[in-house]
């Protein structure tokens, strides 16, 4: 494709949209009891473990990055430093369709270790659905849905036209939900901003 093909932005317009449509359609679908529930499990846990595949991997790391900023003991799983997870500890699986093997799999090792698993996902009937103690839905497209609809409300339905490409609707809303509950564990924990910018790295 030539540079001079390029006439106009509006499928940018259109996939941002999209995603605030998307946002704002989820927030009203939201299990407040589930989000009260992991908040209890994240502060009551021992130590927290985040876990996920590809672009959700990355929201993992996001997640945990602004946790250890709170001072919470957090490792990301796969490191090469990540210690042996124990039953005291909480682990957060961030999986869109909920079926990634090899975080499932893990999943079900949490679970026979007799840890806590809560699992950020838009399948509720999945494999890490159904064996989490805690599934955070957020409906949305993931990379395994296909492409032929619009708003939230017809992606339930495997719509998704002009909607961003493979999971990125989730992996967007589900950092803005995990971010979204850093906002309400500076509240509980009562840490400033300067705490956190103390714990920040000091040596990128």
């Amino acid at each position: 494709m030539k540079k001079d093909q390029v006439k106009d932005c509006e499928d940018v317009i259109s996939s941002m949209e999209f995603i605030v449509e998307n946002i704002n359609e989820v927030i009203k679908l939201l299990d407040r009891e589930a989000i009260i529930c992991m908040l209890q499990k994240i502060l009551g846990g021992e130590r927290v473990f985040l876990m996920g595949a590809g672009r959700s991997g990355l929201v993992a790391k996001a997640f945990a990055m602004r946790l250890m900023h709170l001072g919470f003991t957090v490792y990301v799983v796969g490191e090469t430093t990540t210690p042996a997870v124990r039953p005291q500890d909480v682990v957060i699986a961030i999986s869109g369709s909920g079926e990634t093997r090899s975080i499932a799999d893990l999943g079900k090792i949490v679970k026979d270790i007799g840890s806590t698993l809560i699992t950020v996902t838009s399948k509720k009937e999945s494999t890490l659905g159904k064996i989490s103690d805690i599934a955070m839905i957020l409906p949305s497209k993931t990379k395994n849905d296909h492409d032929v609809g619009g708003s939230l409300e017809k992606s339930m339905r495997g719509d998704y036209k002009n909607s961003p490409p493979l999971g990125t609707a989730f992996e967007i809303i589900s950092l803005v939900f995990l971010d979204s509950l850093i906002a309400q564990l500076i509240t509980l924990t009562g840490a400033s901003e300067a705490e956190l910018k103390s714990r920040h790295t000091n040596i990128e």
